[in-house]
């Protein structure tokens, strides 16, 4: 059969009108689903949500328009929020990862996924994977700055922990009085093993937390970890009698400390700021309807 090249040209744009139209189509009824889900979601009907997003994401299982991106999001979240509901259904939780996974592969910076990933991982008590998930964030470097400084804070944190948990123990931690006022003496552990950890955990921590430091300085919650750190290692020097390390380490702790206050009271007051203007914003729509 032969077609003259009008009819050729005619059914080229037929056929790519027809394509338009039906793809117009889908972003219409993912959109439709995205918001009668996010209802179902809000009432706590996860499985209708579920199927609601399910069916958005089959509209744009490549994620090329808003409508299945989010979708993907949602979906995630809704699985999730059924595993919380039921932390023996861990099928749930595998699902929800893989989910957040397909969110992140398109978008490398959405922090949230990130963090859920990390919060299911933990929950499955599968701590290899989430030391390798974490410490994969701190060195890609098509990750923001300051989402990697973040990934570094929870691996200083679980070495915090870990050293805390030593060095606070009360046959190590000792009240005493000095100069007529209530104090702690720290003495080593009395098993030597304990001892060395405690001087690794510090360590690793502290090495941790200035490389978090160095890729984002102006967040209090990295200051106040590098504050415990110090501690951590004021703390050991104590017990090993180097007093003059000792104060050394009390005089960087306490500027860490004011580091951490002054961003903090930034960071209240600039929450504060948006609370105030999100409320006058309200009370305008408000008035304005009457």
């Amino acid at each position: 059969m032969r077609f003259s090249r009008v009819g050729t040209i005619v059914l080229i744009f037929t056929t790519v009108l027809i394509g338009a139209n039906c793809s117009y189509y889908n972003q219409i009824i993912a959109r439709k689903n995205l918001v009668d889900g996010g209802k179902a979601y809000k009432n706590r009907k996860f499985q209708e949500a579920e199927q609601l997003f399910r069916d958005a994401i089959s509209r744009d299982p490549n994620g090329e328009n808003l409508e299945g991106r989010t979708a993907q999001l949602f979906l995630a979240r809704t699985l999730h929020s059924v595993y919380i509901g039921n932390r023996s259904d861990t099928a749930k939780a595998e699902e929800a990862i893989g989910e957040y996974k397909k969110v992140l592969a398109k978008d490398i910076a959405d922090s949230s996924s990130f963090k859920a990933v990390a919060n299911l991982l933990e929950n499955l008590n599968r701590e290899d994977e989430w030391l390798k998930w974490i410490t994969d964030r701190t060195n890609d470097e098509k990750v923001p700055p300051e989402q990697r400084a973040e990934a570094l804070t929870s691996l200083a944190a679980k070495q915090y922990t870990c050293a805390n948990d030593i060095s606070d123990a009360e046959s190590v931690k000792k009240e005493i009085t000095k100069d007529g006022k209530p104090a702690y003496q720290f003495t080593k552990p009395a098993n030597p093993a304990d001892f060395e950890q405690l001087k690794q955990c510090a360590q690793r921590g502290s090495e941790i937390i200035e490389r978090a430091v160095k890729l984002d300085a102006n967040s209090d919650s990295i200051w106040s970890y590098k504050a415990n750190m110090l501690i951590q290692q004021m703390r050991i020097a104590e017990m090993e009698g180097n007093n003059e390390l000792k104060e050394s380490l009390k005089a960087e702790a306490e500027k860490a400390k004011e580091r951490f206050t002054e961003l903090a009271k930034i960071k209240k007051d600039k929450a504060d700021a948006e609370e105030a203007a999100r409320k006058a914003k309200e009370e305008e729509a408000n008035k304005n309807k009457k």
